[in-house]
């Protein structure tokens, strides 16, 4: 999963495709690269940042989903938001995939939206919003207390008639340091709910804080990572380098065969 990012202040590549013809251009370097689906966002999530409302949102993002849509008719376009407005516009639009950061938890109606189209949804974990989890990152077992968090949530999602549901740990979401390596270190706990595991650590400060680096130097520890995911049962990598990305997977495709 490639992130196309529209905002301007996302922690790594804000600003760096903020117009249509930088983001076309973008997303047809990821589709050559590999990705199998382009995931568009136009509200950063990075720590800190406020909620967006769903007007605004369809501002920023309904100029681009329908070029994309247009341009690139055989890929599979993700829209990553928490807004039920949003997602429902955007489903009506012929995406195929929603990517919601809150599991459900911010809109209620996200569940309903979703399940009248046939189309995956992601669940993701996120303690608090993006505007103050970080304050809220504690847990006395954050494996288990995350797995309770899919549990209630994906009984909600297949009532409301989802069948399809990827579930994401949500990493750096209002988890420190620590949480972040106990879940990749504990990623084979999640595959109790056979939902596939989307990871996303691309570039994050789990990464460069621990290496002592920054976002633009954390490729290297990125694709570490995306290899021990791999090998605990991640089923999609969502990220900012797809080439690098597509050669990890494929050299660890080529590993289970041997």
């Amino acid at each position: 999963m490639g992130i196309l990012n529209l905002t301007e202040d996302s922690f790594y590549d804000g600003g760096k495709n903020n117009s249509l013809k930088k983001a076309l251009k973008h997303t047809e370097k990821m589709i050559k690269e590999g990705a199998t689906f382009i995931d568009v966002g136009v509200a950063t999530s990075k720590p800190g940042s406020p909620l967006i409302k769903s007007k605004e949102e369809l501002e920023r993002l309904l100029p681009y989903l329908s070029v994309l849509l247009k341009e690139f008719p055989k890929t599979h376009i993700s829209i990553d938001t928490y807004n039920s407005e949003v997602a429902k516009k955007s489903l009506d639009m012929g995406v195929s995939m929603i990517n919601d950061i809150s599991g459900g938890i911010l809109d209620s109606n996200m569940y309903d939206v979703v399940a009248q189209h046939p189309v995956p949804y992601v669940m993701m974990h996120m303690q608090g919003i993006p505007e103050n989890m970080q304050q809220h990152a504690l847990y006395e077992d954050v494996v288990t207390q995350v797995a309770h968090f899919f549990s209630n949530q994906i009984k909600k999602a297949t009532a409301a008639g989802i069948q399809d549901i990827l579930i994401d740990p949500g990493f750096g979401f209002g988890k420190q340091k620590e949480h972040n390596f106990k879940l990749l270190q504990n990623l084979n706990h999640f595959k109790i709910f056979n939902s596939p595991i989307l990871m996303g650590v691309s570039r994050k400060s789990m990464i460069y804080k621990t290496l002592q680096l920054d976002a633009e130097q954390a490729l290297n520890g990125t694709t570490a990572l995306h290899a021990w995911g791999l090998d605990r049962g991640v089923h999609m990598l969502r990220v900012h380098d797809v080439k690098e990305a597509k050669e990890c997977i494929d050299l660890w495709s080529a590993l289970q065969m041997f």
